[in-house]
């Protein structure tokens, strides 16, 4: 209560610069306005959309100073006038990809990227007054938001629509998961777990391909291990991670590298023709055209989640779709972020979706650099920071 309505002052890993290490100081966070609300971080994580964003792989999405992340968990601090879902000291999970309720997508059974608040790279203010409500401590400039979140920070201030309350029973540091990845390396769960779900719709028996085992290809294993998948088989230059990809119910590696045949020719070899569902996870256009060539000719699908540096254009030649393939993308796993999140975040606290598998280091915030760099170098799946 005593700091309702006031400025707080806090600490945050501001990126001042593309590829440059985050710098840890002392930012100012405003108060929430209408249909906003102030959290107070306890625990965030990074994946590769930071790691992109970071780099400045993007020109076009360079932002600075901006302070990054979007995969995190924490308390309400305070609300906006009009925000009554959630008040202060409720549990919750920022959504880097809000739902509104009221505009035309939202209110479609089938739909998930909400007309105001769907996630938006470009985005670095306010839906409400095009402003932030992060400053600099010294000189009080302006310090843009990322992804809806900005979780990189010891307190933030998000659109309502972007906030999911859970119960407060749930474990934080487990769940903060849910709110991207076991989701797009965009995100974990949701983008995994709901690709394999509700995009790719994987029936028992299914034959299945990943490429890229990372936290997302690992969640999509996961989510074809629990729909019945026949054959799970996972791809990757890295074979450090095919323990974990066991875990996760992958039957069958392969590593490019030492394959003597293109990738999806030796995909239709295991698989008798090709998978039904083969899911891109990696960011790279060589992988996508590999496992658009994986699926079978016929029911194939191809499912888009790795982040793609732009320019880049499909590599499938038109004529191609009409073998019987085709190819989609997953935002938030087709998940509705504040309706249907919580039916995921029930099945994984039951035991059906494993997500201690996904947690390989914890860390304190202050050492979000090294997180940075375990990531980079492939050595981390998820690095959760304690905050």
């Amino acid at each position: 209560m005593e700091t309702q309505g006031k400025v707080i002052t806090c600490r945050a890993a501001v990126a001042w610069g593309a590829g440059e290490p985050l710098v840890m100081e002392d930012v100012k966070v405003d108060p929430p306005q209408r249909l906003e609300v102030r959290l107070r971080i306890l625990f965030t994580s990074i994946c590769h959309t930071d790691l992109s964003a970071w780099k400045g792989e993007n020109e076009s999405q360079r932002a600075y100073p901006r302070i990054l992340g979007h995969e995190a968990a924490g308390i309400v601090e305070s609300v906006g006038e009009g925000v009554e879902e959630m008040k202060a000291g409720d549990h919750v999970l920022p959504i880097f990809t809000g739902e509104c309720g009221d505009c035309r997508v939202c209110k479609q059974d089938e739909a998930n990227l909400c007309e105001r608040f769907r996630v938006d790279p470009m985005k670095k203010v306010m839906v409400t007054d095009g402003k932030t409500r992060f400053f600099t401590s010294k000189d009080n400039k302006p310090i843009y938001h990322f992804l809806n979140t900005s979780t990189f920070s010891e307190y933030t201030v998000i659109d309502s629509a972007c906030v999911l309350k859970v119960n407060p029973l749930f474990p934080l540091e487990k769940i903060s998961l849910l709110s991207c990845g076991v989701s797009t390396d965009k995100c974990l769960w949701n983008e995994g777990v709901g690709a394999a779900w509700n995009v790719a719709d994987i029936q028992p028996g299914s034959t299945v391909a990943i490429f890229g085992l990372g936290a997302v290809g690992l969640a999509v294993a996961e989510g074809a291990r629990v729909r019945g998948a026949s054959k799970i088989i996972g791809i990757d230059v890295n074979p450090d991670k095919f323990p974990l990809g066991r875990e996760a119910g992958i039957s069958e590696f392969i590593n490019p590298k030492e394959s003597d045949k293109a990738v999806h020719e030796r995909v239709r070899e295991i698989t008798e023709g090709g998978v039904e569902c083969s899911f891109e996870c990696a960011g790279s256009i060589e992988a996508l055209r590999e496992a658009f060539l994986s699926t079978n000719s016929g029911v194939g699908v191809t499912v888009l989640l790795g982040v793609h540096a732009s320019p880049q254009l499909l590599p499938i030649h038109p004529m191609e779709l009409f073998q019987g393939r085709s190819i989609t993308a997953s935002v938030f796993g087709g998940f509705k972020p504040k309706t249907q999140l919580p039916f995921l975040i029930t099945q994984c606290l039951q035991g059906l979706l494993n997500l201690d598998l996904f947690i390989s280091h914890q860390l304190p915030f202050h050492d979000i650099n090294k997180a940075m760099q375990l990531l980079h170098q492939g050595k981390a799946i998820r690095c959760l920071l304690r905050l």
